[in-house]
Parts: structure tokens; sequence; C-alpha cells
């Protein structure tokens, strides 16, 4: 599988070359933005290993421009940041999952493996509805009523995961993996975090929320005034 590594520490490159290379990876290096979207354009890859600090422009920067472009192409961000703030962050931009430098390279490949399956487990649904929320994932939009809801990349996956559930109660162990692709750290309140951006964008302006908190066990989809 071709593999794109946007990196400019030549450590790091060669560390990730020779794994990918060890584990039958067709790999492929840019080292700052510009090389890496004319490689993108070029070639059609099945990851991306991106690197947050890059000389010019961010990678965080590359990534939302490829989103906006419509490449779906699975991405890895690979930075020394390792606060909650900086993983929103880079997933917000569009990143798929983010690796905290120094990294064991197993580790490395047991999230991409988890993002292959991902992808290849898309939803085939077309569209998501409960009480008078709407989800069209061909299009991703989203609608409360006739009110557009404007979310983010990981914010549609997580209302995408919880719609699919309606009226199962799901943990945040089943959430990281399915939403994000790995295990769930609970050191970390990133599943909360979104869970919260999500419900006050969904219950802007409607007396229903429709996200509501298991104490002990998770999160279920439902509405209860039914």
């Amino acid at each position: 599988m071709k593999t794109l590594i946007v990196e400019d520490e030549t450590r790091v490159v060669s560390f990730l070359k020779k794994g990918l290379k060890n584990a039958n990876y067709e790999v492929f290096v840019a080292e700052d933005a510009d090389s890496a979207e004319k490689l993108v354009a070029e070639n059609e890859f099945g990851f991306i290993l991106l690197d947050w600090m890059l000389p010019g422009r961010s990678g965080l920067e590359i990534c939302q421009s490829w989103r906006q472009q419509g490449i779906e192409v699975p991405i890895i961000v690979l930075t020394a940041r390792d606060t909650t703030k900086d993983i929103v962050t880079a997933l917000d931009s569009g990143a798929d999952d983010y690796i905290v430098k120094p990294f064991s390279f197993s580790e490395l490949l047991a999230r991409m493996r988890a993002l292959q399956r991902r992808f290849s487990d898309k939803s085939i649904h077309k569209e998501l509805k409960i009480e008078d929320l709407t989800l069209n994932v061909q299009r991703r939009e989203a609608k409360r009523g006739d009110t557009i809801i404007y979310l983010s990349t990981r914010e549609f996956s997580l209302l995408e995961y919880l719609m699919q559930n309606t009226g199962n109660v799901i943990s945040k162990a089943k959430i990281s993996e399915h939403v994000w692709g790995f295990t769930f750290e609970t050191r970390t309140n990133l599943i909360e975090v979104y869970i919260n951006h999500l419900r006050k964008k969904l219950d802007c302006g409607s007396k229903t929320p429709l996200i509501h908190t298991i104490k002990g066990a998770g999160y279920v989809m439902k509405n209860f005034n039914l």
C-alpha cells in the first residue's frame, strides 16, 4: 500500500521508512507542504503520516486543505504535543488519528490497521434519523428540523456512530475504538469534550436533548420524551 511520510526530521523519516518497508508498504517522503501536495496530486495513497511542525505551512494546514478538496485518505498526525487541546485541534483539522512522539513502531502499525478496518467498514446508510435530527451520510450533512448543523469531521463521525446505535448505551471504549480507531485512555477527557461540543450544536434552539449520559456506562442517543 502506498504510504506518504510528510516529515522533515531525518532520523524520524529513516525510522519510519525502514519499518514501513519491512511491513511491505510502498513509501514516499515529502519534507514540506509543497512537496507533499505535489505527491498527493500525482498519487493515490492508502495512508499519510503527517508531522505537525513543518517548515512553512504546518501539517494541520495541509490536512485542512486536503479535506476541503475532498481527499479522504486516512491521515495520522505525528507530534510531540500531547494535551487534550492539541489532540482536539489535530482531529478537528481533519486528521483520523494522532500519535505522540516518541512512539513504538508496533503501535503505529496497530493504529494503521485499525484505520484500515474503519475505512473498509464505512456505513452504507445514506440517511439516519432520530426525532427531527437527520444525518445524510453521502452529503455529510446534519440538520435539526430545517436548520443545518455545521460539524467538524470528528463530530460528524461521532454523531454518525451514535445514530447508528440509537437506543443503545455506548461505552467510551467503544466510541474510542469506532470513531477514533484507538484504545480509550482513561487519563484524557477527549470524548467528553467532543460529546459536549456535539450537544451544544444539536440542542441549540431545541427543547429536546438527544444525547444522554448514562453514569458509569457511557452515552445513549435517544429522545426520552417519545
